[in-house]
């Protein structure tokens, strides 16, 4: 296990490689961008907007991926007031169960600013039935509905003729998984490689008996599909200077974002503005860094260390504290949902503890054999 230098990024995240010797790939490209004319970089996007073909009966230029979250509030507002172009919005719809007040609010915000907004919807007996499926797996409970979102929106460009999906940060660039990076910095045709999508087949879940006529927003297009249809996925993160968690939370709140007030012991979050849709990310969250050794106050820290915001002994005794941090409600209210007890869940857990990266002694207790920002106790 070792770590970035700057930030504190290991190199046991998924598909990630260090281009030198002990900088990560997103510190590496951060501090490309220093001296980077973002102006220069809007201009760029303009011209290739151009590039794609208009047609006066189309009622969309553009898609985007929502949840109605930090990021997506603020892309659709840059993307219709900065550029003037149309959206259509595409929201993964979570059943009663899953999606909290706050997100259903934070969707309906998005409504009320003036966007239209496609929800995708699955029957919620086969939701469930996927959500379960996917937790026993993968220990991921979110691996179905990560590979819906990501294919349902090229898959509604495909259907409604629209050439240009906007996603977000590059997953490559400012993450580290080097298998999403496409032929630039802001081609996201590779997106399908990103680790929780895994090149979205259907082979699990057909293994799993499922029918392949109930799994439409499931299956990714094929590269064949993308260069019939001319479509291009643009990541947006390429194009700003001041791309942040942080940021992106400010500005969406000012445009109406409800936000988290539950604890930090209990969330993992300190700011209250990631994933705002539903709750249970919050024990997934705690299960990556289970399985990887970084959760998500790393994936906070780091990106503060790098804009300067905290030093990197700051970041460590957050991530120290409040890495594998989560709400026992969440937890039961989840075990609830796919109908297993709290032992089954622990259970699970337990098999998918990175044994190279942490222990389990006589109590159950997960306890790592890893020092933050060093690497692994010799």
């Amino acid at each position: 296990m070792k770590y970035c230098s700057i930030c504190l990024n290991p190199d046991t995240r998924p598909n990630t490689v260090f281009p030198k010797k002990d900088i990560c790939p997103a510190c590496h490209y951060y501090h490309s961008t220093r001296d980077i004319d973002w102006d220069e970089r809007l201009s760029i996007l303009r011209e290739l907007i151009k590039t794609f073909p208009k047609f006066r009966r189309r009622r969309f230029d553009c898609i985007i991926g929502v949840s109605g979250g930090k990021d997506s509030l603020r892309q659709a507002l840059w993307i219709r007031d900065k550029l003037g172009l149309r959206p259509l919005l595409v929201c993964l719809a979570y059943p009663p169960e899953q999606i909290t007040e706050r997100g259903a609010d934070n969707l309906s915000n998005l409504i009320k600013l003036g966007f239209d907004v496609h929800t995708v919807f699955l029957s919620p007996a086969t939701w469930q039935k996927l959500t379960r499926e996917s937790f026993f797996k993968f220990t991921n409970y979110m691996r179905h509905s990560e590979q819906a979102i990501l294919s349902a929106v090229p898959r509604l460009a495909i259907r409604y003729k629209i050439p240009i999906i906007f996603w977000g940060e590059n997953p490559g660039l400012q993450l580290g998984d080097m298998k999403t990076v496409g032929k630039t910095g802001y081609d996201g045709n590779n997106l399908k490689n990103m680790n929780t999508v895994a090149g979205g087949k259907l082979d699990w879940f057909l293994k799993a008996g499922f029918k392949r006529d109930k799994l439409f927003p499931f299956e990714y297009p094929s590269a064949k599909e993308f260069k019939d249809r001319k479509i291009q996925i643009i990541y947006l993160g390429w194009f700003w200077g001041d791309w942040s968690i942080v940021n992106n939370g400010v500005y969406s709140t000012l445009d109406g974002l409800k936000i988290r007030t539950d604890t930090l012991k209990n969330t993992a979050d300190l700011h209250g503005v990631f994933s705002l849709d539903e709750d249970w990310i919050t024990f997934n969250q705690m299960i990556k860094y289970f399985k990887y050794g970084f959760g998500r106050v790393s994936d906070y820290v780091n990106e503060e260390i790098r804009l300067g915001r905290i030093s990197r002994e700051e970041g460590i005794k957050l991530a120290e504290k409040y890495d594998a941090s989560f709400g026992k409600k969440y937890v039961k209210n989840f075990c609830e949902y796919i109908s297993v007890t709290e032992k089954q869940f622990w259970n699970q857990i337990y098999k998918s503890v990175n044994k190279k990266l942490f222990k389990i002694d006589k109590n159950k207790k997960i306890i790592p054999k890893f020092k933050v920002g060093e690497g692994l106790i010799k």
